[in-house]
């Protein structure tokens, strides 16, 4: 029997396993998705994205029986699931203009430095407490951005939003009490009536993409929602199966596919001084993902990842 008992443990953690790394490598790669939706705007590819998501969600929650769940969400319930709509909106938004305007790599340093800003959020907002060897990493995350800062010429602003747009995302989703399915069709029936609205829009003033410019563009714009719902599904799956800490350190294959698809594939290019404040951002994310290894980090009610919105 404990064999039985064990066996099964094994195959679930393998199953998790499999789901993680599936979910953060078409994370990693959805730079290679989104420029395929041009001529379409940021916003428009947003709204599409939100409003497809929907539908895929939609078709989701009822071949899983789920309305019911839906219909017994508390009004408390879908004010925190409004909020962290809005934040994962800002979110996807950011993200797809970053990747179209082939700054790759800077979308990769948010999502690099996406950890820290959490965790500093916990701190702030949930009164958790770090060690010195954390505040330490912290620090050196900071100076790392000071050196970026001069290195692009500019405040990387667009990383700086992306890491802190989901960090507030996780804060809204640390307190909603819902199953993670429910919470991501709310997420997206919360700002679908503005997309269809801005669709709607954006089509009467012939400003919109969506026809006229052949099928096989309306399509990817529709495929748009299976793209971003799968990849959260398969997520879904592997924070049932495996511990926290091993999702935590599965969610760093995005950032690297992402910096690699910039240089190898759009042909960005880094100076010294930027290669510098990215080995000192690796440096603070290895340092602190090393000291939340200790037992004072592992406590209850330290930070967790929420998962990846893009």
């Amino acid at each position: 029997m404990n064999g039985e008992a064990a066996g099964e443990k094994d195959r679930t953690v393998a199953v998790g396993m499999a789901a993680g790394v599936a979910a953060y490598t078409l994370w990693g790669f959805f730079p290679a998705f989104f420029p395929l939706l041009e001529p379409a705007g940021a916003v428009e590819i947003l709204a599409h994205r939100i409003v497809w998501s929907f539908v895929v969600m939609a078709i989701v929650v009822t071949l899983l029986r789920g309305w019911g769940r839906v219909r017994a969400v508390d009004r408390v319930s879908w004010a925190r699931i409004g909020g962290a709509a809005v934040f994962v909106s800002a979110n996807w938004g950011v993200y797809v203009y970053a990747v179209n305007s082939e700054r790759v790599t800077e979308a990769a340093l948010g999502y690099t430095i996406n950890p820290l800003v959490s965790v500093l959020l916990g701190v702030i907002v949930f009164r958790e407490r770090l060690s010195r060897p954390q505040w330490l990493a912290v620090a050196l995350a900071v100076v790392a951005v000071g050196v970026l800062t001069a290195g692009y010429g500019h405040f990387p602003y667009l990383s700086v939003i992306l890491a802190v747009s989901f960090g507030l995302y996780g804060v809204f989703k640390k307190k909603l009490r819902v199953d993670p399915v429910t919470g991501m069709l709310g997420e997206v029936a919360v700002t679908t009536p503005v997309a269809v609205a801005f669709l709607v829009w954006l089509g009467a003033s012939g400003a919109g993409t969506f026809t006229g410019h052949g099928a096989g563009h309306s399509a990817l714009l529709a495929a748009s929602g299976l793209v971003t719902v799968v990849p959260l599904l398969l997520f879904a799956v592997a924070a049932q199966r495996i511990p926290l800490a091993t999702v935590g350190m599965l969610q760093y294959i995005v950032p690297v596919l992402q910096m690699a698809w910039g240089l190898l594939v759009v042909g960005e290019r880094l100076d010294a001084v930027q290669w510098v404040g990215f080995a000192l951002i690796w440096t603070a994310v290895i340092a602190f993902t090393l000291a939340g290894r200790t037992p004072r980090a592992a406590r209850p009610g330290g930070s967790r990842p929420v998962g990846d919105p893009t």
